[in-house]
């Protein structure tokens, strides 16, 4: 039977690798968004998930067996990210319920799990880490249990099977996505090679000493691949990480070498990347013109506050993927690997000089 895959966010970071993923294993390929771009054998959708009309009417030609919720929408408070996301969950797999086709839904969500929302990040009682799927929820409200209570909702009444995606960090390739550590910090690097300025470690003690690990998108979207068809990750919740561990102390100087930099020496001091970069929009401007650049819009491209949030993190993050490798998902990559991988692609595309 041939597969048909509706991916809700197929152009951000997450959909687009999945959309690669699951094309090159013959699905057809649907992305959803409200103005879905030209993107290479995915077949675009267009619809609003908090218009349930809209949904209704821009779904009713399509039966997709499978489907990938890799969106969310940010707002300023926890009780508005539930309130809207929830809804647009709801909404979706609702839109869907008369077609009947659906037989698995993959939500991806991530370590604020464990860690808190925003409004609460890595603050108060957080689970110790290596974080394991066992773990459950923390008592607090929290957007991402809002869009997994609407999934289980929906499987229960439609008999559908799901499954719940936990990255840590994801480097990946998208512009204008909001959690973009990969871009943001080949960003930075850019800008002070070609300013001279230092490329200073804009996070915490602990994240530049401790243990950490991240996400590959290619991985991710193989996992969900994974799970969207074997049989054992039916409602099962999974952590997904590439399987190594670092510290920023060693990466630093991995990524400066890449850009031809010195790292500068890290003394302990803070030093966030949205107070350094808060001027740049318009020598990015500058750059990309001399360079003949594709987006001259660092706002875009960078995304200063969401790297802030995970480099400067006072407690360590470190993520167990057991459950997945005794499931039968054994993929690895290594980290350091992904990071270059994505700065020569964002380089090929002239998204970077």
């Amino acid at each position: 039977m041939t597969e048909t895959v509706l991916i809700v966010g197929a152009s951000g970071i997450v959909g687009s690798a999945a959309a690669a993923v699951m094309g090159e294993a013959g699905w057809t390929v649907l992305g959803l968004a409200r103005n879905p771009p030209a993107q290479s054998g995915v077949v675009p959708v267009a619809a609003d998930l908090q218009d349930a009309e809209s949904l209704k009417a821009a779904l009713a030609p399509h039966r997709p067996t499978r489907v990938v919720l890799s969106t969310w929408m940010r707002r300023p408070t926890e009780a508005e990210m539930i309130r809207i996301n929830g809804a647009m969950v709801r909404n979706l797999l609702d839109a869907l319920q008369p077609a009947g086709s659906v037989r698995h839904v993959a939500l991806v969500t991530g370590l604020k799990h464990y860690l808190g929302p925003f409004e609460a990040y890595g603050k108060g009682a957080v689970p110790q880490t290596p974080f394991r799927e066992e773990q459950g929820r923390l008592p607090i409200e929290n957007f991402y249990y809002a869009q997994e209570d609407e999934v289980f909702a929906a499987a229960k009444r439609d008999g559908f099977s799901w499954s719940v995606h936990r990255p840590h960090t994801v480097i990946g390739k998208a512009v204008g996505n909001a959690m973009n550590m990969g871009t943001t910090l080949a960003v930075y690097a850019t800008l002070c090679r070609e300013t001279g300025r230092p490329f200073r470690f804009p996070g915490s003690a602990m994240q530049w000493n401790g243990l950490t690990d991240m996400t590959d998108a290619r991985l991710l979207a193989r996992h969900l691949l994974w799970a969207s068809t074997a049989p054992q990750a039916e409602n099962q919740d999974f952590n997904v990480v590439n399987g190594d561990v670092f510290r920023w102390s060693w990466m630093w100087g991995r990524l400066a070498a890449w850009f031809g930099i010195e790292p500068a020496p890290f003394d302990g001091t803070v030093r966030p990347l949205e107070e350094q970069m808060a001027g740049d929009a318009p020598l990015w401007a500058g750059i990309a013109a001399r360079h003949g650049l594709a987006e001259p819009d660092l706002n875009r491209l960078a995304s200063p506050w969401h790297t802030d949030a995970d480099l400067g993190r006072p407690i360590e993050v470190v993520t167990d993927m057991s459950k997945s490798r005794r499931f039968g998902f054994l993929d690895y990559q290594p980290t350091d690997d992904a990071f270059i991988d994505l700065f020569a692609r964002l380089r090929a595309d002239r998204l970077i000089p």
